[in-house]
């Protein structure tokens, strides 16, 4: 029978492993399907240990200490190589899954058997609406209205490079806990990865120790049947990224390159033209920012001119600084139509 593991890369977020850990037991809880959850630790010095231990007594858990940090890539490649199960689903340690996600997962690989890449769609919330509630948090207690990370509505089977699309994902498979995919597939092509990136010190220095998976993915799953699936699995949140000074990079800088990675395995050259315009929708604004903020944004792994050659031929180029503008504005015109709203109630 097929057999999912689900695998979190961890360090030193023990409160939000145990907020996931919750909403994977419940899951369980929900489901006849047997299940494996595997977690690296990257040698944390807070608590972590002691929450996976506690969960061990209602969840199948094999964990892996290691004896130092290996850095965030290398902690990826590591829980994934732990997966026991045919298909693997990276999930954040601040992620929740969803209480049906089990269930509907085994149901949809019973009914696509060939189908190697599942895109799994998340719902957006901040992690400040979890404060509200007593720790660790439960799934039960979840807002009815949430943003979804994917407005695609069409589920179905499609080939793995159409899943490549600004309409279906802004990110191109960026977001690790949006994908479910074949281990075989992924263990055959670990390799392309580059091992002086991987051991690199620095965060996010390198497109091999910012965007691993997708390099894999790109290699791996090229020729495969890939599903869609609109139903949100999981719940992906916010505020709890450290590297979030470092956003403009990876999405004006990494984004670029992973396209690039899906080219040279295959994404049609018109489509790979589409998707690079689309994500230079904010480049003018994020070099700006990286330049300014040079200290935390990762300046030093960019040329600017290079940069501002290689996409001046692209229409985002010039209007990304209108989109910009154009974003500002609305949030502005939306705080004051609220705050109207609320004087108008009382």
């Amino acid at each position: 029978m097929t057999k999912l593991s689900i695998c979190i890369p961890t360090y030193n977020r023990a409160e939000c492993l145990a907020n996931c850990l919750n909403s994977i037991r419940l899951c369980n809880s929900q489901s006849t399907f047997r299940f494996q959850v595997c977690i690296s630790d990257n040698n944390s010095s807070d608590e972590t240990e002691d929450v996976v231990r506690a969960a061990q007594s209602d969840l199948e858990i094999k964990y892996h200490k290691n004896t130092s940090n290996l850095g965030i890539p290398r902690n990826f490649l590591k829980v994934v190589s732990m997966a026991d199960g045919d298909f693997v689903w990276l999930v954040g340690d601040d992620d929740l899954v969803m209480p049906n996600a089990v269930s509907d997962f085994y149901a949809l690989v019973e009914a696509h058997p060939n189908v190697d890449f599942f895109y799994a769609n998340s719902y957006h919330l901040n992690t400040e609406y979890l404060q509200k509630f007593p720790s660790p948090f439960d799934t039960l207690n979840l807002p009815q209205a949430m943003k979804q990370f994917s407005s695609w509505c069409q589920a179905g089977v499609l080939d793995f490079f159409e899943l490549i699309s600004p309409k279906i994902s802004f990110d191109f498979l960026g977001g690790m806990y949006l994908s479910i995919f074949r281990k075989q597939n992924w263990d055959r092509h670990a390799h392309v990865l580059d091992a002086e990136a991987l051991h690199a010190t620095r965060t996010f220095s390198h497109f091999d120790n910012t965007f691993p998976h997708v390099k894999i993915f790109a290699s791996a799953f090229a020729s495969s049947k890939a599903y869609f699936n609109p139903k949100p699995l999981s719940v992906s949140l916010t505020g709890a990224r450290e590297w979030s000074p470092m956003y403009p990079l990876i999405h004006s800088v990494r984004l670029i390159e992973a396209l690039g990675e899906y080219r040279k395995k295959g994404l049609p050259y018109w489509k790979y033209l589409y998707c690079r315009n689309y994500a230079l929708n904010n480049f003018i604004p994020d070099l700006l920012y990286i330049i300014l903020n040079r200290k935390t944004s990762g300046y030093d792994y960019i040329s600017p001119i290079k940069l501002l050659l290689a996409n001046c031929i692209y229409p985002n180029f010039y209007l990304s600084s209108f989109y910009f503008l154009g974003r500002r504005f609305k949030r502005i015109f939306n705080r004051i139509s609220s705050r109207l709203i609320e004087k108008g109630s009382d």
